[in-house]
């Protein structure tokens, strides 16, 4: 990409008096998001609650040490399979939202909104709330070490995490990411610790777990649902996605970033839950979920508070990139005309989505009084995978419909292959014993169908003086927030020319072979 086409992508194009959507002032949302920034938030929202829960969930479903480690390998594996394909969807469709964007374009703009659903009614809602509550429980531990803390007073804690980092992210792009720079090297940190710690008790300690440690339960639907806690820990491979329009340099970043951050990971996590079987019993790691607390209690000593603190650290991380990413998807769908406009006004100066942000903490908070919201996530495992999967088909059926679409990183065939076939097995295996949460998931999801009709193409064919209400919202964030729309034709505009120039590139080469 040359340096004119990438400064045109940070060019403020201000039209006339604001309004509507249709005209006003518009902005062009700069590239501030690095290569290093890039690796944070992939490892940065991967690694959040799951590593310190997840291990216990895995274990429960294996009763097996070995195949607990060679599950975590795999779930890396597959991980990393996924975040190279969809590196070519991301480079190739350089749109910001993730899922939502590939199916747009890959399947037509009912599928697109579906997935949009989704993420607006329950997964990134719930999502946030959980880690959020994660993170409460966690930092109160240590004022109640021998008792659970109270419930009301971990809600509002978890409340004024959402609240606090909602308006980081409204006030500064910069600042969101240097708080998730910061927050992902304690989280390294602490799990480095982790991890010396384990060495140090294997060299010095003798442990019975890794006695047998082959034996246990491998039952196709046990190993389905161990796979899905393991790749819960893995849950955010796919979030730089998510902000593609944000990072410096896509077709070189992004597949550097997953090609540092996926290992990374892999590599971390493996050797966590070895540190884990050398140290904390079998009985204690099913009676308990807090694995890593656990831990800290038999290794650490007087300093086991600092594990608590730690995880809460993780979680608050972990909070920050869900929300950053989760503001960027519903901006898109704004842009779209699958939500309302307002969602896709972003702040003159600072060129944050503040209108997405604050929907996006207000539901979330609201996710904090419904007291099950794990059993919501839950019946969606499936669904996520299955919307996974969908990507991963249209990538190959963009092969296929689009063969000539510039593709700056295009994966070798197998790998999409391989990809889909897992996340298909991933899908159907648990629906053989438990087939209401699939069925309740594919409900769920089809609900959006009237409501893309009734709301989305029924609106688009009325008259636009008529959604005085959308008008006067859209008119007062602009007010508020100093707000206004993204030049989204603009830099897709741009995209094409940089499209344009690869393959020229492309044929050049050719020719000149």
């Amino acid at each position: 990409m040359t340096n004119e086409a990438e400064n045109q992508l940070t060019e403020k194009d201000v039209g006339g008096v604001g309004g509507g959507g249709g005209g006003g002032e518009k902005v062009v949302l700069k590239r501030k998001i690095t290569l290093i920034n890039g690796i944070t938030i992939i490892v940065g929202t991967i690694i959040g609650s799951g590593i310190f829960v997840s291990p216990a969930g895995v274990f429960l479903y294996t009763k097996s040490v070995g195949s607990s480690l060679v599950i975590w390998c795999l779930s890396g594996i597959l991980s990393t399979l996924g975040a190279l394909c969809y590196a070519e969807l991301g480079t190739c469709i350089t749109r910001s939202g993730g899922d939502y964007a590939y199916l747009l374009v890959a399947f037509g703009p009912l599928v697109g909104f579906l997935r949009l659903w989704m993420a607006l009614l329950i997964i990134r809602p719930t999502t946030q709330a959980i880690v959020a509550l994660t993170f409460a429980q966690y930092a109160v531990k240590p004022f109640f070490p021998e008792c659970d803390a109270p419930d009301n007073s971990v809600r509002l804690l978890a409340a004024v995490c959402l609240c606090f980092l909602t308006a980081i992210n409204c006030i500064s792009t910069k600042w969101a990411m240097k708080i998730q720079n910061v927050f992902t090297m304690a989280k390294l940190t602490a799990l480095v610790s982790i991890i010396v710690a384990g060495v140090w008790y294997m060299a010095t300690e003798k442990s019975d777990n890794f006695e047998n440690a082959w034996e246990g339960d491998y039952a196709l639907s046990s190993l389905a649902y161990a796979s899905y806690s393991g790749l819960f820990a893995f849950g955010g491979w796919n979030y730089l996605n998510f902000v593609t329009e944000e990072l410096e340099n896509p077709y070189k970043n992004l597949p550097r970033a997953i090609w540092i951050a996926m290992p990374l990971v892999t590599g971390i996590y493996v050797l966590v839950n070895l540190a884990y079987f050398a140290v904390v019993p079998r009985h204690d790691m099913l009676a308990s979920i807090a694995v890593a607390v656990n831990f800290g209690n038999r290794v650490f000593g007087p300093l086991a508070w600092l594990i608590p603190v730690f995880v809460a650290m993780s979680c608050f991380g972990g909070v920050n990139g869900i929300l950053f990413t989760s503001a960027r998807l519903f901006s898109t769908g704004a842009q779209e005309g699958h939500l309302p406009a307002w969602f896709s006004l972003v702040h003159v100066n600072r060129q944050t989505p503040i209108p997405a942000l604050i929907f996006t903490c207000v539901t979330s908070i609201l996710m904090l009084m419904t007291p099950n919201v794990v059993a919501l996530i839950n019946y969606f495992s499936q669904i996520l995978w299955l919307s996974v999967a969908a990507c991963i088909a249209g990538l190959l059926w963009l092969r296929v419909t689009k063969p000539n679409m510039p593709r700056p990183i295009r994966v070798n065939l197998a790998l999409p292959i391989i990809f889909l076939t897992c996340c298909l097995v991933l899908v159907l295996l648990p629906s053989f014993t438990e087939p209401m949460n699939l069925i309740i998931g594919m409900a769920i999801t089809l609900s959006g169908v009237p409501v893309y009709y009734v709301c989305v193409v029924w609106n688009k064919n009325k008259n636009r003086s008529r959604n005085v209400i959308m008008l006067w919202i859209e008119r007062g964030c602009q007010i508020l927030f100093n707000a206004a729309f993204v030049d989204c034709h603009h830099d897709r505009k741009n995209d094409r020319e940089m499209s344009d120039m690869q393959t020229s590139i492309v044929d050049e080469r050719n020719v000149s072979e």
